[in-house]
């Protein structure tokens, strides 16, 4: 099949060039097909200078007024220039660029492209694009895919190498029937492969992408349809009894437990006590109390005589419920052990001995719990924590490793409670919807550019407090073609050079190595970093209660379960927890969406709200952080898409759901839509 060729059978890409592009997981044609645009841009209209705001991109046709500026700032050199229309002047930035100044000419009129952003009181636009008019007109009609680069592959390289596969691509690729796609309105396969690259219109544009959600979320339907009818109340060879030492356990902790934790314990309970299968999914909100839960679970296993396992997505997350676990256990004789990447040598084996004689009642740990030499005895509950960071198949994996083993899921990730019947299909729904009475409100605020000392301020004084705060940025590392967004690395190259000789301040983003990023997130969680900048991959696996304040940075780019999800960092500790939306964009729509973070906590009506107001297919902006690993679809924004791959699942004969399945996963097996495994159930 052409698409298995290996891109090496592209013109133009030789061995040095597969080498970049496998950095970006692409090996084949078909995974370069499959390297989706993260983004669009279309170039607006030239306007005045003097009606141009901040987060605008502006598009002006000026000359430059002085001659250019090359300033050296430590490593960095900024190249400036002044430039007028007529209407007004405004200055020009260019950081790191200044072979730039050789195309400034004093008194020529060119056309700039770029964001404006605020320095002080004064406006000025970053990294400018310098077009001539033929340029400028000719991109001005067509929207220009933006794809995620690495140091070495250009936008350029993409383009031409898509244009190519697709030329090759026929019909035959599409594997969903005449009928399905007349009455779901969909266009075909090859046809929304190539709108999706190189839309004619923002209306083609829509389409394509609505066939590859539509895709996504049909296949995955698929699956979990699979999963369903195996499971329908399967009886298990064990039984297990209801214990007092579990009443026992509730009464003497050091809290009550709230009205609903309670509810779905005895949910819990008697599913474990029932003689048939249990496959649970426990959905809170961030901080509503799902871990004692799992520990009274894994309790009453223990009580009976059985293992249980608990499944993490982080070694971080995998300690800190490892203490925990045994701090509430181990004074009733409950063993608990624990299994991560970095337990090596003696003490890796030392631990597959103990949970294959039996002499651990509880095994914690990451990704290891479901490798080959993990033997258990008596596997009866297992547990994933944080559901929506593992796929279905790595569930599956550690269910396998015992007899048929209770299953119980756990997600903070607030999703209404319709779209979530449709997402956990195969499991029944509890919800824990009640946060613990002692947890103090988190205070939010959303503010603009002007706020940001204030707001560094702020933090400084809570680190003087003895507390710690998180900065989140959308970037890794700055992008020329995404230059207004905040990165990771700059960022903390200029917070340290303003505020370093009064705060520990250290970086996290999810390309670096595990370990680094273990080493980097025990020093918070231990008290050694003051302010930790990171990307979103904090969003899940770690605990750090004395972290009170969370700045985002271009809140307004994120889906506001994102945000939500992000903020439940903090608020963890007894001190009051404060969260500063910064956003760079002041449009009504953008502070209309932030101002339901501001007056809310509460994550299924903040997940509620999203979906109304962010409505199907939102195209542009940064992708949303999604709960099920889908590539474009989203299950908030794209709720209706859900909905109908539901339903038309629902109606399909057997024959034709097999068909679909295995030429569906043919061609997209390495991964592209539900997750990098799910397609091998």
């Amino acid at each position: 099949m052409v698409l298995e060729e290996n891109i090496t059978a592209i013109k133009g890409i030789g061995n040095k060039t597969a080498a970049l592009l496998n950095k970006l997981d692409i090996y084949t044609k078909g995974d370069i097909l499959r390297y989706f645009p993260r983004n669009y841009d279309k170039y607006g209209k030239i306007m005045p200078i003097n009606t141009i705001k901040t987060g605008m991109m502006a598009v002006v046709c000026a000359m430059p007024v002085s001659m250019p500026i090359l300033k050296q700032i430590g490593k960095k050199s900024i190249l400036v220039c002044e430039v007028s229309d007529g209407s007004g002047k405004i200055e020009l930035n260019w950081f790191n660029m200044p072979f730039m100044k050789t195309k400034l000419k004093k008194g020529i009129h060119m056309i700039f492209r770029g964001r404006v952003v605020k320095k002080g009181r004064f406006l000025q636009v970053v990294q400018p694009e310098i077009l001539t008019e033929p340029e400028y007109y000719r991109k001005s009609e067509v929207l220009q895919p933006i794809y995620r680069l690495t140091k070495g592959v250009t936008s350029n390289l993409l383009r031409k190498s898509i244009t190519e596969v697709l030329s090759e691509v026929t019909s035959k690729i599409d594997y969903l029937t005449k009928e399905i796609k007349q009455e779901n309105s969909l266009i075909s396969l090859k046809e929304a492969l190539h709108e999706i690259h190189f839309p004619k219109s923002y209306t083609t544009l829509v389409d394509a992408r609505r066939r590859l959600v539509f895709d996504e979320f049909f296949l995955f339907a698929l699956a979990i349809d699979r999963l369903k009818g195996e499971r329908e109340k399967l009886k298990v060879s064990y039984s297990v009894e209801q214990k007092s030492t579990t009443v026992e356990f509730i009464s003497r902790l050091p809290f009550s437990l709230t009205n609903a934790q309670l509810q779905v314990w005895k949910e819990i309970e008697n599913d474990l006590a029932g003689g048939f299968r249990m496959n649970r999914l426990i959905q809170g909100d961030v901080g509503s109390g799902k871990t004692i839960l799992s520990i009274l679970a894994c309790l009453l296993m223990a009580e009976n005589g059985y293992q249980s396992s608990v499944m993490v997505p982080t070694e971080v997350l995998a300690r800190q419920h490892f203490e925990s676990f045994s701090t509430m256990l181990e004074p009733l004789g409950i063993r608990v052990v624990l299994l991560t990447g970095s337990v090596k040598g003696r003490e890796r084996k030392d631990v597959f001995e103990k949970i294959e004689k039996h002499e651990a009642d509880i095994i914690i740990g990451t990704h290891a719990l479901i490798q080959e030499k993990v033997v258990y005895d008596n596997l009866a509950l297992v547990i994933t924590d944080e559901q929506h960071r593992f796929g279905v198949k790595q569930r599956e994996k550690l269910a396998d490793k015992g007899e048929k083993p209770h299953i119980l899921v756990m997600s903070a990730t607030p999703i209404p409670r319709t779209l979530a019947v449709i997402l956990y299909g195969d499991l029944d729904i509890s919800i824990v919807n009640e946060l613990p009475a002692d947890r103090l409100p988190i205070k939010n605020c959303v503010v603009d550019e002007d706020y940001r000392l204030t707001a560094y301020k702020f933090i400084l004084d809570e680190v003087n407090k003895g507390h710690q705060a998180y900065i989140i940025c959308p970037m890794v590392e700055k992008s020329e073609e995404n230059d207004e967004l905040a990165d990771v690395i700059s960022y903390t190259e200029e917070l340290t050079e303003l505020i370093g000789n009064r705060a520990r301040i250290r970086y996290l983003h999810g390309k670096m190595k595990n370990d680094e990023k273990n080493e980097i997130m025990e020093d918070f969680a231990s008290g050694r970093t003051d302010v930790l900048v990171s990307t979103t991959v904090v969003e899940v696996g770690v605990n750090v209660p004395n972290a009170t304040v969370m700045m985002i940075e271009n809140a307004d780019r994120f889906g506001l379960a994102s945000l939500h999800q992000l903020r439940g960092r903090i608020g963890r500790g007894n001190a009051q927890s404060y969260c500063i939306f910064m956003s760079g964009n002041a449009s009504k729509e953008a502070m209309e969406r932030l101002k339901i973070l501001n007056i809310s906590n509460d994550g299924f009506k903040i997940a509620e709200e999203d979906m109304k107001m962010r409505g199907p297919g939102d195209v542009f902006g940064i992708r949303q952080s999604g709960e099920m690993a889908f590539n474009l679809g989203d299950v908030i924004g794209d709720a209706d898409i859900l909905k109908l791959t539901s339903e038309t699942v629902k109606c399909m004969s057997d024959k034709i759901k097999n068909e679909c399945y295995y030429r569906g996963s043919d061609f997209y097996k390495n991964g592209f839509g539900c997750g990098e495994d799910i397609m091998t159930l």
